[in-house]
């Protein structure tokens, strides 16, 4: 499970940490479960963020799959609730669109994206870290203030705004 934390201050972003919770030396879903918990509230309460930003479950071939993939956002999303985080979803074609401009691009192309928006050398080694990392970049851009606060608590839907919108009040962050 990848985890993106990015620091906004005006309109200005830059990366502060980028990684993945490691959960294959777990065996039982329910310890799995534990340690993403204890993970995400760890991160929560290391970097304070303002808000967090989710990829919202998406439609799979696989029933089990979907299933423990729902359980983890779950357990992550009760995380951010105990801290009193709003928490703001969206779906992985938002992601991708937001941030590569093309709703049905691969991660490599989003991980690229993300590695000239933010200016980091190394390229994480898991691709699932700069998944977490969109969804934070998705949050930015799809807000219609430059900061994209003001929510009070609960799961808000993606709001209007677009990678349009942005491009056009942001001429000088786009190359």
């Amino acid at each position: 499970m990848g985890y993106g934390v990015v620091g906004l201050k005006g309109k200005e972003f830059n990366l502060v940490s980028i990684g993945i919770i490691k959960l294959d030396k777990l065996e039982d879903h329910a310890l799995k479960l534990k340690h993403i918990f204890e993970r995400v509230t760890g991160l929560i309460d290391s970097y304070t963020p303002d808000e967090l930003a989710i990829e919202a479950p998406f439609y799979g071939k696989n029933v089990q799959s979907m299933l423990k993939l729902g359980r983890a956002q779950g357990v992550a999303i009760a995380a951010a609730l105990m801290r009193e985080i709003p928490i703001f979803e969206y779906q992985p074609r938002k992601i991708k669109l937001s941030i590569t401009g093309s709703g049905n691009s691969t991660k490599e192309q989003v991980a690229e994206m993300l590695q000239r928006l933010l200016n980091f050398q190394d390229m994480p080694t898991h691709l699932d870290a700069t998944d977490g990392l969109a969804a934070a970049m998705c949050h930015i851009f799809q807000q219609n203030n430059p900061r994209g606060f003001g929510a009070k608590s609960g799961i808000k839907k993606a709001g209007s705004g677009g990678w349009e919108k942005f491009v056009s009040e942001n001429k000088d962050r786009v190359k």
